[in-house]
């Protein structure tokens, strides 16, 4: 049931969106050239390596493919790559992910391989389900960026304190997810898009 409603939401929202999601593509080649993707390695279910794919926010850096650690840092952003992230429009494409069923529109974040190297154990647990466009973590370090900014030492605040709270919340959902709290996170999550 999940499958099914994953491909009927993007197919919706693809449907719904496609202006937009056009108008970004157009203004990104514009002001910003090609590419106008981002495309970067991430560890799916059962440690399954896919390609990502997110409207490109930053100035073009070597290696980033394969993931890299800029949290924090954002002088490679670019005007329409600030306003991408603020609005998280950047993330749009990844319904093509969850199409070609490398991702679910709810689940715990997909991450770069670096980090699933740490907390191992608890990333097994993780990775037992598929990644998700959104979720309760999503939501709450929704400002991430920002404090990692303030940070002395960003990837150790990562690290310490961000990565443990997440794992927590993405342990719960393996453990306690169902299809009516996918539809109230996705809601949670449209409001918290519109009104915050």
């Amino acid at each position: 049931m999940k499958r099914f409603a994953d491909i009927i939401i993007s197919i919706i929202l693809i449907s719904l969106l496609w202006p937009l999601m056009l108008l970004i593509t157009l203004s990104l080649l514009i002001t910003e050239g090609q590419p106008v993707f981002f495309l970067q390695y991430r560890v799916g279910k059962n440690r399954q390596l896919f390609q990502i794919y997110k409207f490109r926010t930053m100035r073009l850096k070597a290696g980033t493919e394969n993931g890299s650690f800029d949290a924090g840092n954002n002088k490679r952003v670019t005007p329409i790559g600030a306003v991408l992230r603020k609005t998280k429009l950047d993330e749009l494409p990844q319904l093509f992910n969850v199409i070609m069923g490398q991702m679910s529109i709810v689940g715990p974040r997909p991450e770069v391989e670096m980090w699933t190297k740490v907390y191992s154990e608890r990333w097994d647990i993780v990775l037992a389900i598929k990644p998700g466009i959104t979720d309760t973590a999503s939501l709450e370090f929704k400002n991430e960026e920002t404090l990692l900014a303030q940070s002395a030492d960003p990837e150790k605040t990562y690290r310490e304190i961000i990565l443990p709270k997440k794992l927590d919340s993405y342990e719960t959902y393996v453990y306690s997810h169902s299809f009516l709290g996918d539809m109230k996170l996705l809601g949670k999550t449209a409001y918290s898009l519109i009104f915050k």
